[in-house]
């Protein structure tokens, strides 16, 4: 398996469980840790715009960070996550291998494409991690992440 069908089934996988972490955000919780900390809906929102950022950045050259206005609803989030996510599985398969091992301008420097790609996967993990952290205070649970969690063993 070349490095390029590794990312793609790690990324697959990942964007399964990055769905059921977001599922399990309550509808109009505004909860947040601390007044400076983002609630889960705009966590989860910033994943799916850096997911759609990367794969169209590997695919152009060129890194371009213009997120839509979050949706209203965690549902519309949701809805959106499960159509985007298929679609960019296929669009990391469909990957020219010239563009998996190129560069992309990101924000006005020359850096190497598939590294970059690394690197969002791990930022949107974390992410992911942080909404995980803030299910049991919104009153929800916590999903099987990288195995069982106290609600789902």
């Amino acid at each position: 398996m070349d490095e390029k069908a590794l990312f793609t089934q790690f990324w697959t996988t990942e964007a399964t469980t990055t769905r059921n972490v977001l599922a399990r955000i309550p509808e109009g919780s505004d909860y947040r840790p601390d007044p400076r900390s983002r609630t889960a809906h705009e966590i989860a929102w910033q994943i799916l715009c850096e997911e759609k950022m990367i794969i169209e950045a590997l695919e152009s050259g060129k890194v371009t960070w213009a997120p839509p206005p979050l949706p209203t609803t965690m549902q519309e989030v949701l809805n959106v996550y499960e159509t985007h996510s298929a679609e960019v599985a296929q669009r990391w398969r469909d990957l020219p291998a010239a563009r998996w091992n190129g560069t992309l301008e990101f924000f006005g420097s020359e850096r190497p494409a598939s590294p970059m790609a690394w690197s969002f996967l791990f930022d949107i993990v974390h992410h992911r991690g942080q909404i995980s952290t803030y299910l049991r205070p919104m009153g929800s649970t916590v999903p099987q992440i990288y195995g069982p969690s106290g609600d789902e063993p």
